[in-house]
């Protein structure tokens, strides 16, 4: 005990020993060492996105790649004779009214593109008003309702990425490869105080000096088996979504308090998974069954499986939209379409009744055709700005009532965009045969058999066939 009294006493010493000079390079050699530890493993919490880097791949196109990085050059993009329509850019929403996801190709099938519109947040809504003879029950009743940033515009903010496994990164681990897919939902947040500011400094610290610090959800993308509904609390119930009453999987165990506060919604917060067994049916302007080939259905899209746009269209009403410091161009992702289209007269695509997509400059090799039901009758969503998310008090919603009022069956609403419902060769051509279709698949997402026939591909690039034109007049819901 006694030496190691001495020895303890003898290093103090020493340390008192040293003079400034000494004891300045003392602490720069410590700070040295430990600087270039925290750049190689920073002390920051694992996020869900980590741990998915290590066997599964990102998707989506790098923003220095996107095909709308030049949307407002109208000379690039002008029809020029000769020259079909083309795809320019494609989107998948895999949570209705989130940042989208800018892909450049993805597969078609009855109910819409792979991965678009599997999840929708909704609030749980008391039935007010209601009539004072009602009864208790109806009284006390309450119902799940879908959100959009129409109410919520936060949710533009809200990104979503879609993580699909790499059976390269399986191998280097030593892992049997997986085909399960995952999204990560993100939206900034903080804590108040010293908690916030630490966040803010680990954020940087993983991810550069304009990272911010967020929340993750991870989210399967794969509708869940009966073991995980039972071990996970999930349930299935009605979420209503326009008029339509959905039965479909409530999975709001999985959403944390904060992001109902970063929304602002005052009701209880949900989530729901569109169940593939029970998608909704579409009428209306849709093709009929006999004439499609299979009864025409979607997810949580507004009202079709598919939305088209042209960009051109987009520059032409850009030049008669009043712009402000908060509203400088119009970015045509405020409209939330699928597949937009470049190279065409603005407004052809609403003569349009049927078209034809061909491989073109894509890389593939087969075509996709499309049913062109309606013209989309716009709401004041596009108001939103899809990046900041704040809302322009009045454009573009005021000029395209002033401007675009074009549909007899849609008075008072301005329209631009069509709406799209996909038609595949098994049901059409009467020869078609697949090495793959064994004719018992529904080629629905969740289907044991996908490639039963229901499905195509789309891609930037490919060109635009019109097999046939037609006057439209909207039918509402």
């Amino acid at each position: 005990m006694a030496a190691a009294t001495m020895g303890e006493t003898s290093i103090w010493d020493d340390l008192r020993a040293l003079d400034n000079t000494s004891l300045f390079f003392l602490i720069l050699t410590c700070v040295a060492f430990i600087i270039p530890v925290f750049l190689v493993l920073p002390p920051v919490p694992v996020r869900p996105s980590d741990a998915l880097l290590q066997t599964h791949s990102l998707t989506g196109v790098r923003r220095s790649k996107s095909g709308l990085k030049d949307q407002h050059n109208t000379a690039v993009h002008a029809p020029r004779d000769g020259k079909p329509a083309t795809v320019q850019s494609l989107f998948i929403h895999p949570v209705k009214s989130c940042r989208a996801i800018e892909v450049a190709r993805a597969r078609v099938l009855p109910q819409g593109l792979e991965y678009d519109r599997l999840f929708t947040f909704a609030q749980l809504k008391s039935p007010f008003p209601v009539a004072v003879d009602e009864t208790a029950a109806a009284k006390s009743a309450h119902k799940w309702e879908f959100i959009t940033q129409r109410q919520f515009p936060r949710l533009a903010t809200v990104k979503v990425d879609l993580w699909l496994p790499d059976e390269m990164k399986f191998r280097r681990q030593s892992l049997k490869p997986s085909r399960e897919a995952f999204l990560i939902v993100r939206f900034p947040w903080k804590e108040a105080g010293w908690r916030g500011l630490l966040q803010t400094v680990l954020a940087k610290l993983a991810g550069g000096a304009a990272a911010k610090p967020e929340r993750e959800i991870l989210l399967p993308v794969d509708f869940p088996s009966e073991y995980e509904i039972k071990d996970k609390g999930y349930a299935f119930e009605d979420v209503k979504i326009w008029k339509d009453v959905v039965p479909a999987l409530n999975m709001s165990s999985d959403l944390p308090p904060e992001l109902m506060l970063y929304l602002g919604v005052s009701n209880k917060l949900g989530l729901f998974r569109i169940d593939p067994a029970k998608l909704r049916e579409v009428y209306r302007c849709a093709p009929v069954k006999d004439d499609a080939g299979y009864q025409p259905v979607t997810g949580f899209q507004d009202a079709y499986p598919l939305h088209v746009l042209s960009l051109n269209s987009v520059q032409k009403l850009s030049e008669d939209v009043p712009k402000d410091d908060d509203l400088k161009e119009l970015d045509a992702r405020r409209f939330r379409a699928n597949i937009i289209l470049s190279n065409l007269a603005p407004y052809d695509e609403e003569t349009w009744k049927q078209t034809r997509f061909k491989p073109g400059t894509s890389g593939l090799y087969n075509d996709a055709v499309f049913h062109v039901s309606c013209r989309t009758v716009r709401c004041k969503m596009p108001n939103v700005d899809p990046v900041t998310g704040e809302r322009h008090a009045r454009e573009p919603d005021r000029s395209l009532r002033a401007l675009r009022e074009v549909d007899a069956g849609a008075p008072l609403h301005g329209c631009l965009g069509m709406q799209l419902t996909p038609l595949f060769e098994v049901d059409t051509n009467p020869h078609f045969t697949s090495e793959k279709s064994s004719g018992s698949g529904s080629g629905l997402m969740g289907d044991e058999e996908p490639d039963d026939g229901r499905s195509a591909w789309v891609a930037v690039g490919q060109t635009v066939v019109v097999e046939e034109r037609g006057e439209h007049v909207y039918v509402k819901q």
